[in-house]
């Protein structure tokens, strides 16, 4: 009788819960959309070790501008309630419009994707998503990353990051060093929430469950479309302000609100004065008030409260600006002006 143990069955790599069949077929759904989002520069993309970018030849003194993020936990959203369509644009604008703030063009972009395990459609409608988002701002989607780890994540749950390389000339790079108290502060409409504040967006929503009391619509659109929306692509439309009007400054309304965001481009010694109400309060946001139960300094603390983006602009120039981005399609108010700071805060809602 023979001592000699059996030998193990074999394990594959899908055994241990990674489907390169699967990884594969989501690449193949991935090239077409990315296709769609090529532009000049792009030398090679998805599909090598890495993708290659050349800097067109229109700029004299390019500097790049990077910018990296996530969709945070508005994804916890999109998983509950099946909605994975518009995520991806999120993470895109999440990026592309804070390299818009320096005054950079986006150039291209590169997503990473992962899981515990491998849904080809639900990757395939994020991926659509992202390159949605892309195609909106004029960069491409040029690589990424997908990757399957066993273990790591709950059945039918994903992370996302997005990472964004832009380009502006030297000489004209936003820093906000120019701006001087009487200028004005003209607001971008937002399109809903964005992606900040999430985690008391979910708070407000079991607490409107609990009683009973969750809206059926809000603006106009079913309750979860309303929530879901995706953050505004500020791109196209502010790049074409920037070429014919002296913009001193963009703010980018993300994580900390109106209060947090304006002062990163402000100069020392001074501040944003903001009138409150001269913007409208969206159904949206004022559920989410009277359900949190804050005041309106915690509203503008923890959301982009209904403006999306922030520009600085010479009084003189005011109208002009805020005329050439109504004419591009975007929502704009008047809100504010910039003034000596003194000992107050960096930003006044009053």
């Amino acid at each position: 009788m023979s001592n000699t143990p059996a030998s193990p069955s074999p394990l594959s790599y899908k055994d241990a819960g990674v489907d390169i069949d699967a990884g594969d077929a989501l690449v193949e759904r991935i090239k077409p959309l990315a296709r769609k989002t090529m532009r000049e520069g792009v030398l090679a993309g998805i599909g090598g070790f890495g993708a290659l970018f050349e800097v067109p030849k229109r700029y004299q003194e390019p500097v790049l501008v990077s910018g990296t993020d996530g969709v945070g936990t508005k994804l916890r959203l999109a998983f509950e309630w099946n909605m994975h369509d518009t995520v991806g644009i999120d993470l895109v604008a999440m990026s592309v419009n804070d390299v818009l703030v320096q005054g950079a063009e986006p150039l291209f972009f590169l997503d990473y994707f992962a899981c515990g395990k491998l849904d080809v459609d639900t990757a395939a409608a994020v991926v659509g998503g992202i390159a949605k988002g892309c195609e909106l701002s004029g960069c491409a989607l040029i690589g990424g990353e997908t990757a399957e780890m066993p273990g790591m994540y709950p059945p039918g749950e994903y992370d996302l990051a997005g990472f964004a390389v832009g380009a502006v000339e030297k000489s004209k790079i936003l820093t906000g060093r120019d701006v001087v108290a009487g200028d004005v502060v003209l607001g971008l409409a937002s399109a809903g929430v964005h992606s900040n504040g999430f985690s008391l967006v979910r708070k407000c929503i079991e607490r409107a469950e609990a009683a009973g009391s969750l809206p059926a619509q809000l603006d106009g659109k079913p309750f979860k479309q309303a929530v879901m929306e995706p953050t505004r692509l500020y791109v196209k439309n502010v790049l074409a302000a920037l070429a014919q009007h002296p913009i001193k400054a963009l703010a980018h309304i993300t994580g900390g609100g109106l209060l947090e965001n304006i002062p990163r481009v402000l100069p020392d010694g001074l501040a944003a004065h903001l009138k409150a109400g001269s913007w409208p309060q969206t159904e949206l946001f004022a559920w989410l008030q009277a359900t949190a139960g804050i005041d309106d300094t915690e509203m503008n603390r923890t959301f982009n409260n209904g403006i999306g983006m922030v520009v600085v602009v010479p009084a003189a120039a005011a109208e002009a600006t805020a005329a050439t981005l109504r004419a591009a399609g975007e929502t704009v108010h008047t809100i504010g002006a910039i003034a000596a700071r003194g000992d107050g805060a960096a930003v006044v809602v009053a």
